[in-house]
């Protein structure tokens, strides 16, 4: 096994890591930052007004991208299983 091998098995696994979370983590951010405002302007000061919309938003995001997520991450399996079976060659 090269390091060039390994460097692009590492990279692949980071970007497609990177593209998986990027949806998921960029919802939570938007609401997190509606729900401040929101706070903001109401001078409502609730620690569980900001934790439970984000873990619904979260869930319903995660809900609606799983079969894109699982497809990203099936392509990437096969992808992996055919670079270790040219190199155990």
């Amino acid at each position: 096994m090269t390091e060039e091998l390994i460097i692009e098995v590492l990279t692949e696994a980071f970007y497609t890591t990177f593209l998986i979370l990027l949806p998921v983590l960029g919802v939570s951010l938007i609401v997190g930052i509606f729900i401040s405002i929101f706070q903001a302007a109401t001078s409502i000061q609730e620690a569980t007004l900001t934790f439970v919309p984000k873990i619904l938003v979260t869930a319903v995001t995660l809900l609606f991208l799983l079969p894109w997520m699982m497809q990203k991450m099936t392509a990437i399996t096969i992808k992996l299983f055919g670079m270790f079976n040219s190199v155990v060659r």
